[in-house]
């Protein structure tokens, strides 16, 4: 027999020694690009969301102008500047200037607390006011003592945050200009970046397929799923308020839209004890309208809008969305209300893939459900 077949083996060994080098040098400059774009990672994350969610409306201007997509993102990044960025704006203002009343308000002693705990705590049946006062909570100093106590840490960390937010005007500014810009581009040429990576992607092309679909369909589940149905409870929750004359209605309409993205919750931890303050303190129908609004309103909201708006289930349960939404708040901040169903749901979908793969067998997803174009920013 011939030994011509030896020959190769040191060019062979001589390749995976070049290949392994290039992979070693791939991940090393991988890693140092994260690390450059980290400070701007959160603006170029919501950028990416939004090519996403409007998409839709990009396709409709471009088809209307064939040949001018620059026009197109243009028009949609207008689009979102009106619709999303100006009413975001003027909302939150409004929200900083009731906040800041009612700080005020609690520092002049316009608002009396004592007064307060102790119409809601004579309210409250005999048996629940022995136990509570068992527990040393019937003395409103001890409740403010312990109180006080967590505000500390409280107030310190928020002091942290409001000189960090107001040290950085020019770094918030500078992140929504990336953002702006980055979602024009994303827009305009979102299908070809998202074809790209896929085709780059270390994974079977049907695999990579499949991961991609899972991944818009979480991200249009939880922005059209949650933000909107969140938007719609925190306004109808803001109108409840102001209907009965509670104090700061934007503020708390706000604070009902962010607690709708908490599972089995939601914004009943708003409307539950603004209810019950109503009624200890002797405003019958306004605390009965808030249970009635907050029940047949606010609570079947998430039941009639999300299935409408979603289509499908994303296989994500709730005590899961409850806890990656948590973990992702408390790493990224509001981002995370975004990120942690994501990760939970790409985490999900990747062990699926593979149960398939050793059930079924290594092509379970020979014939994806999405096409080339349906990339990270694909329609």
């Amino acid at each position: 027999m011939s030994d011509d077949w030896r020959a190769p083996v040191p060019r062979r060994r001589g390749a995976a020694l070049e290949q392994g080098g290039f992979l070693l040098f791939l991940a090393l400059i991988t890693i140092g690009f994260l690390i450059v774009i980290l400070p701007f990672l959160q603006p170029v994350l919501w950028a990416a969301l939004g090519a996403i969610m409007f998409q839709p409306l990009f396709r409709w201007f471009a088809d209307r102008r064939p040949g001018h997509d620059s026009e197109a993102a243009f028009a949609t990044l207008l689009a979102i500047f009106l619709l999303v960025v100006l009413p975001s704006f003027l909302i939150g203002t409004q929200v900083v200037e009731e906040a800041s009343r009612l700080v005020l308000a609690f520092q002049q002693g316009r608002i009396d607390l004592a007064d307060w705990f102790r119409q809601l705590f004579g309210a409250l049946p005999t048996r629940v006011q022995t136990l509570l006062a068992a527990q040393g909570w019937g003395d409103f100093a001890n409740v403010q003592r312990r109180a006080q106590i967590l505000l500390q840490d409280s107030v310190g960390l928020i002091a942290q945050q409001a000189v960090a937010i107001g040290s950085s005007v020019f770094g918030f500014a500078l992140s929504f200009a990336v953002s702006l810009y980055v979602i024009f581009f994303l827009l305009r040429d979102g299908r070809a970046i998202g074809g790209h990576v896929l085709r780059s992607l270390p994974f079977e092309r049907a695999i990579a397929d499949h991961m991609a679909t899972h991944f818009l369909a979480i991200v249009r589940a939880t922005i059209k799923g949650s933000v909107v149905v969140g938007i719609v409870q925190g306004l109808l929750g803001a109108l409840t308020f102001w209907i009965v004359g509670m104090p700061s209605v934007m503020l708390l309409g706000v604070v009902m839209a962010i607690a709708s993205f908490l599972p089995a919750v939601g914004p009943a931890i708003v409307w539950i004890p603004a209810a019950l303050y109503l009624l200890a303190t002797g405003a019958v129908w306004e605390g009965v309208l808030v249970i009635v609004s907050g029940v047949a309103l606010i609570g079947l909201v998430d039941n009639l809008l999300r299935p409408l708006l979603v289509g499908r289930d994303t296989g994500i349960p709730d005590w899961l969305v409850l806890v990656t939404t948590l973990g992702g708040i408390a790493l990224m901040g509001l981002s995370g209300i975004i990120v942690g169903p994501l990760v939970a749901g790409l985490f999900l979908a990747a062990w699926h893939i593979l149960d398939e793969q050793r059930t079924i067998g290594p092509h379970a997803h020979a014939t994806p459900a999405a096409g080339p174009a349906a990339g990270p920013a694909g329609g």
